[in-house]
């Protein structure tokens, strides 16, 4: 029995989100009295990196690295993680609800005929039992549901960036680096990247910034928000927009709040 989670990185850096899922994972892992693992699958990370893994938390991290999956791609994201979990059998897998969990966990939940529970804002284990209890909103928030799935497993969630913060950083803890070698026939893709061009936002991140100043129809045309950048740049924050703004092209998809 095994707890995971799903690293992630960019150009070998981790991701933030990658030590909030171990901080759940280490809490559902000493419940149920076993190891915590993360998965890391990309390329050229150092060990110093994979390091930090285990000091916010990992007994184990399992380094999956190849030039093939440097940047992520589903199709060989999600055969090189399928392959490992019929190698290894965890229990639980944890991954962010980001682009990429959002789109590698719901690929690797069918193949390995599994349950997947998204954007769950609460994980607990059931008494008892090994079974993950997940919670999320649901009908639109007005309630919120509990889900488990007790007759499969790898049990399966994934978790809202920013719903926890990190554990503080233990430069004593101890843990293994397990290199796992990666199957060239795993690497098969039908999709080729040509390449890669950074969005222009204007500002960093929305799941990053602390502050976000939002605007929706109500500001009638583009150059109206202008005043949110403003306002934005004294607070230090994000500006954000309605899917009615976006649609209408007042703001890039990137501002985006909500659904």
């Amino acid at each position: 029995m095994f707890v995971w989670t799903i690293a992630e990185q960019h150009e070998g850096s981790l991701k933030d989100v990658s030590f909030e899922l171990l901080a759940r994972g280490r809490s559902l892992a000493d419940d149920l009295d076993t190891k915590l693992a993360s998965v890391l699958i990309g390329a050229e990370v150092s060990e110093e990196e994979m390091q930090k893994l285990i000091e916010r938390g990992a007994d184990e991290v399992y380094s999956l690295q190849h030039p093939h999956l440097a940047e992520f791609s589903c199709e060989s994201y999600s055969k090189v993680l399928q392959n490992l979990i019929k190698t290894w059998s965890p229990s639980i897998i944890l991954a962010s609800a980001t682009t990429m969990g959002r789109t590698l966990m719901p690929h690797v939940a069918v193949k390995t005929h599994a349950g997947l529970t998204a954007d769950c804002t609460e994980l607990a284990i059931e008494p008892g039992t090994d079974n993950l209890l997940q919670t999320r909103p649901a009908i639109g928030g007005n309630i919120m549901a509990t889900i488990k799935t007790p007759n499969h497993r790898p049990q399966m969630a994934t978790i809202r960036p920013r719903s926890n913060k990190p554990l503080d950083a233990d430069a004593s803890r101890t843990g293994r680096i397990i290199e796992v070698p990666v199957d060239e026939k795993l690497l098969d893709n039908r999709v080729q990247v040509t390449g890669y061009r950074q969005g222009d936002t204007g500002f960093v991140n929305i799941e990053e910034a602390e502050v976000v100043v939002a605007g929706g129809r109500g500001f009638k045309k583009a150059e109206n928000f202008l005043i949110l950048t403003d306002l934005a740049k004294r607070l230090e924050g994000e500006v954000g927009a309605t899917r009615d703004a976006v649609d209408r092209g007042w703001i890039s998809y990137p501002h985006q709040i909500g659904l």
